[in-house]
């Protein structure tokens, strides 16, 4: 993350690579079963003989990725895409809105002060090593834990999705988007972006 100065306001943003992407498969309701388009992103130095084959002519790609096709079919400004078509930060405007999804960051195992944001007990009267207890579970009836009680436990790791972020810039050159505010996940770590349109 870093900011930008636009009019005498300051902007967080957090400057994301997109591209270039390279369209790797496209995949038919008469062939498969269902329609998608399979995106690669990233380079790798060895691939093993399948991925070779599967990328041949295209190149090595670290990350691969199917989207399904909503409409029927794949195109950018009004032009179809076909295998080994190329896209990048060009395709989106300062101004667009869209919604980023990520792994957010893995905290492990923690308490339910962490976790679910409970206050934990008072500092004093009594208390000795249970500052930051969950307390009373409310198990007097029926007898159980009730499921989705909120304990301590494994937190983050998980998909997030942040809608309604703001493009700031565009540096086509160099394939950064600059968008506003934070977006989920650790740094460098692989991010979707979609358009909210």
């Amino acid at each position: 993350m870093t900011q930008i100065l636009k009019d005498d306001i300051v902007i967080p943003v957090t400057l994301v690579e997109a591209g270039p992407c390279v369209i790797t498969q496209l995949k038919s309701k008469d062939k498969d079963g269902y329609e998608s388009a399979q995106i690669g992103f990233g380079t790798k130095k060895k691939m093993n003989k399948s991925a070779q084959g599967h990328l041949k002519d295209i190149g090595n790609l670290s990350h691969l990725k199917e989207f399904k096709s909503k409409k029927g079919s794949f195109s950018i400004d009004g032009v179809d895409l076909a295998r080994g078509s190329k896209f990048d930060a060009s395709i989106f405007k300062e101004g667009d809105e869209v919604m980023v999804s990520a792994i957010s960051k893995a905290k492990g195992f923690q308490g339910v002060v962490k976790r679910h944001g409970f206050h934990g007990g008072p500092a004093s009267h009594g208390q000795k090593h249970s500052h930051r207890a969950p307390g009373s579970i409310g198990s007097v009836w029926p007898q159980r834990v009730l499921k989705g009680q909120r304990m301590a436990g494994r937190m983050g790791g998980k998909r997030i999705t942040v809608k309604n972020l703001k493009i700031i810039e565009v540096d086509v050159p160099n394939n950064i988007l600059a968008i506003k505010g934070a977006v989920p996940g650790r740094n460098g770590i692989l991010v979707e972006i979609k358009s909210e349109k």
